[in-house]
């Protein structure tokens, strides 16, 4: 096969939860464990940083991944989902996988005569941890899928397990309490390795500390250490004040100074294992992060004049901090291009949004996506007022034709969304 038609098996001849939603969700390591045996358990080469969490956990990947690489180091990177490029899933020193050890990986698959039926993720995760071994990798940042307990990539014993914060998202399959869903996630908590905890409070709080106990695991919870003094906007950046003195954060979006807090905290964490990283090579990764990693769609500046910019956020935990960000940005008038997928708690963001902004109403080309004449009839029912299109992208060109040179157009609500702007702006 080439390379189109092994992605084209990779989507389409296994399950995907992306794509197909709660149908392809395949919990267990069972599979995961036989394809790590198969390729002969690469993980082992090299040492791990496992992130999890509902909201924050790729940007937490990211920044980690490009401070270690900025301290001198051959960095792994393996997160999901990609939003225009599936290769943005695997990364080395901030180097997509090439196209051709994607179809190696998949013919070496094939002939090993596996019986099973691997998921989507199960096989890329093999894919990733066999790579980042092909690369002589001194570290991999490891991004879980869903959850942690059952995710497919929990199959590693890391050196530092990152747990970001807790929300209710996938309460069909993580539980329907912030307590259950933590305690999926405290799944990646391993004997005696350390964890750092962004935010964690009440009832999840106590179930981090509980598993920490349990098995002996050194914890940090990041919200009682606060490395992070505040933080401001300026400009598409966002300026730090913190124990290392100022920081200039690529990442724009309020909702990274708690992310930089966890992350800092990591990184006395690593420091106290033994890893060289200084000041100055935390400051020039936090300040290059996207270019040095990659990341795209955390509060992207697309355009100026008017303000164009798209964001990642797509359930309430992150819709909080993104409501909070539009309060505190300056325009005329506020433009929001959004879509979902079906299975969110669409009505709890709606009821959040801003009353008096226009709204472009779309769904992205997926089976999962909210037709965009229901998401409109939905946002009526919260008092929000626009129109529904037949694509992202008349939506997009629709909300920047009616901008005015001091409005802002914000565009999210679903990786999809962004993934067909991002990639019209990329042809």
């Amino acid at each position: 096969m080439n390379y189109n038609e092994t992605i084209d098996y990779l989507y389409r001849q296994l399950p995907m939860f992306e794509r197909q939603g709660g149908s392809a969700y395949k919990p267990g390591l069972g599979t995961s464990h036989e394809l790590d045996d198969l390729f002969g358990n690469p993980h082992r080469a090299y040492k791990c940083i496992h992130v999890a969490g509902t909201n924050g956990k790729g940007s937490v990947a990211h920044l980690l991944a490009t401070v270690l690489q900025q301290a001198g180091h051959k960095v792994g990177l393996y997160t999901s989902p990609h939003i225009v490029d599936f290769r943005e899933r695997i990364r080395v020193n901030g180097e997509m996988i090439p196209q051709e050890q994607v179809v190696d990986f998949v013919q070496r698959y094939f002939a090993t005569g596996y019986k099973g039926h691997p998921s989507f993720f199960e096989l890329t995760s093999t894919m990733a941890f066999d790579y980042f071994k092909k690369c002589n990798v001194d570290y991999a940042v490891i991004e879980v899928g869903l959850g942690g307990r059952l995710d497919s990539t929990n199959i590693i014993t890391p050196m530092l397990s990152v747990i970001t914060n807790i929300s209710l998202d996938h309460t069909q399959f993580l539980g329907d309490t912030l307590a259950q869903i933590a305690g999926e996630k405290a799944g990646i908590i391993k004997p005696g390795i350390p964890v750092v905890v962004g935010e964690a409070e009440g009832d999840v709080r106590r179930v981090f500390l509980d598993k920490a106990s349990a098995t002996h695991s050194p914890i940090t919870l990041a919200q009682e250490h606060p490395l992070v003094n505040e933080g401001h906007i300026d400009g598409s950046k966002l300026q730090l004040m913190t124990a290392m003195g100022p920081i200039d954060d690529q990442l724009g979006g309020e909702y990274q100074i708690k992310n930089a807090n966890t992350v800092l905290n990591c990184v006395e964490v690593l420091r106290g294992l033994g890893l060289k990283i200084t000041d100055d090579d935390v400051k020039y990764a936090f300040a290059h992060v996207a270019e040095l990693s990659g990341l795209i769609g955390r509060w992207q500046v697309l355009g100026t004049r008017p303000k164009v910019v798209c964001d990642s956020g797509h359930n309430v935990g992150a819709f909080l901090y993104i409501t909070r960000q539009l309060q505190e940005e300056h325009y005329d008038h506020l433009h929001m291009v959004l879509g979902f997928m079906r299975d969110k708690d669409i009505d709890d963001i709606l009821e959040m949004l801003p009353r008096d902004a226009t709204y472009y109403y779309c769904n992205a080309q997926s089976a999962r996506a909210l037709p965009a004449a229901e998401l409109k009839e939905k946002a009526a029912t919260h008092h929000l007022t626009g129109s529904s299109y037949d694509s992202v992208q008349e939506a997009y060109h629709t909300a920047l034709q009616a901008a005015q040179s001091g409005d802002l157009v914000y565009a999210g609500g679903s990786m999809y969304v962004l993934a067909e702007i991002l990639g019209e702006n990329k042809n």
